[in-house]
C-alpha cells in the first residue's frame, strides 16, 4: 500500500502525529508480512500539506519505507522530507536491498524511528549509516505503541521463540464446554470473526489431539474475518491426528511445550496462537509460556459445577500463589467481551 494524504489539522506534536500514523498504517499489514515484521512508514516533504504512506508488503515485496519514499518520489517531493518508520530502516540485503541506501538515494534530511530494530543484522547499524550520511535521526517516538506492536516480532529475532497467544472462549461462570463435551458456540459472530483475524495475524495455530478427535476443527481464516488471506497458518497437533480430520494437512508435534516452540521458531513461527483443548491450555499456563491471553466472555451461565472447566489440570493452591497478569485492553464484540491480559 502506498498513498498520498492530507496532514490532519491541529496542533498536535508533528513527530507524535506521523509516528501514530505510521502505527496504523502497520497494523494494517501485520495478517500479510510475518516472518518480516509490520512496519508503516510515513514520508513529509518540507512545507507541505499532504504526507506519503506505506506499509510493509507480503513477503519478498518492499519494505514499508520503500513504498513510502517511491510515492513521495513520484511526486517530486522526497528531497529534504523527513522520514518516519516505526522501526529501524535495515541496512543489509535480505529478500530486499537495505532501505537506508533507498533513504539516502531520495535525498531525506530527517528520520525518525519509533523502535531499534533487535534482529542481529541490524541492531542500531541502519541508524549509524544515516547519521554517517549526515541525516538526523531522532528515535523512540511513540517507543512503547511500537514495541507493543513488535512484541512478537522482536521475541523471536532475540530468542528464536514465537510469542505464544492463548485464546479461551468462556461463559460468565468459566465454562468452556458443557458437561458432554459440546462448546459450539459459546460466544457469538464478532467474537467468532475476531478469532479469525487472530489466526490471521498468527503463523501457526496449535491445538491437543483430543479437539481434533472431539471438536474436528479446520484452523483455517475463513470469510468471517474478511477476505480469506494467500497465506493459512501452520496448523499443529500436539499428539496424532487422524487421516481424515479437516485439521489435515498437520504437522504432528511431539515432546515437552519447550521443545515444541523451539521446533516452530525453527520453522520461522514469530505468533502461535493456542487454541486448546482445556489439558493443552492448562500445560502452557501451568509452565509459564503464554505471553498474551485473549479471553471471549460470553453472557451465558452453565449454572452449575459440572460443566467443563477452562483449565484442565491442578491450579494454585492458595489464593496467594494465584497467576496475576496485566489488563491490556476489553472490547466488547456484539454481546460478548474480549478481554486481553498479558503476562
Amino acid at each position: 500500500m502506498t498513498s498520498a494524504e492530507p496532514i490532519p489539522e491541529g496542533n498536535e506534536d508533528p513527530d507524535r502525529l506521523h509516528m501514530a500514523r505510521a502505527i496504523e498504517l502497520a497494523a494494517l499489514a501485520r495478517p500479510v508480512t510475518s516472518p518480516n515484521p509490520w512496519v508503516g512508514a510515513v514520508v513529509v516533504p518540507r512545507g507541505a500539506s499532504v504526507r506519503f504512506e506505506g506499509m510493509t508488503a507480503p513477503v519478498g515485496g518492499d519494505h514499508a519505507e520503500i513504498r513510502a519514499l517511491a510515492a513521495a518520489s513520484a511526486a517530486g517531493l522526497a528531497a529534504g522530507a523527513t522520514l518516519y518508520s516505526t522501526l529501524e530502516p535495515c541496512s543489509h540485503h535480505g529478500r530486499t536491498p537495505p532501505c537506508v541506501d533507498a533513504v539516502l538515494n531520495a535525498g531525506i534530511s530527517r528520520v525518525v524511528v519509533g523502535m531499534v530494530d533487535p534482529d542481529p543484522q541490524v541492531r542500531g547499524q541502519g541508524i549509524a549509516a544515516l547519521e554517517a550520511a549526515g541525516i538526523e535521526v531522532t528515535t523512540g517516538v511513540l517507543e512503547t505503541a511500537v514495541r507493543e506492536q513488535l512484541a512478537p516480532y522482536a521475541k523471536h529475532r532475540l530468542t528464536g521463540r514465537p510469542w505464544v497467544v492463548l485464546k479461551l472462549a468462556l461463559t460468565l461462570d468459566g465454562r468452556s464446554a458443557a458437561p458432554d463435551g459440546s462448546s459450539q458456540w459459546i460466544t457469538g459472530p464478532a467474537a467468532r470473526a475476531d478469532v479469525h483475524r487472530l489466526r490471521a495475524c498468527s503463523d501457526a495455530v496449535v491445538v491437543g489431539a483430543g479437539t481434533v478427535r472431539a471438536d474436528d476443527p479446520a484452523l483455517t481464516v475463513r470469510p468471517e474475518s474478511g477476505p480469506v488471506p494467500d497465506r493459512q497458518p501452520l496448523r499443529g497437533v500436539l499428539g496424532k491426528a487422524p487421516p481424515g480430520a479437516r485439521v489435515q494437512p498437520a504437522v504432528e508435534l511431539s515432546g515437552d511445550l519447550d521443545a515444541v516452540l523451539a521446533e516452530l521458531g525453527r520453522r520461522g513461527t514469530i505468533q502461535v496462537l493456542v487454541e486448546g483443548g482445556a489439558r493443552v491450555a492448562h500445560d502452557f499456563h501451568a509452565a509459564g509460556l503464554v505471553d498474551r491471553y485473549v479471553f471471549y466472555l460470553a453472557p451465558a451461565l452453565s449454572g452449575g459445577d459440572d460443566g467443563r472447566p477452562v483449565f484442565a489440570g491442578p491450579g494454585a493452591p492458595r489464593i496467594e500463589e494465584f497467576w496475576r497478569g496485566r489488563l491490556v485492553s476489553v472490547e466488547r464484540l456484539g454481546e460478548d467481551l474480549r478481554v486481553e491480559v498479558a503476562a
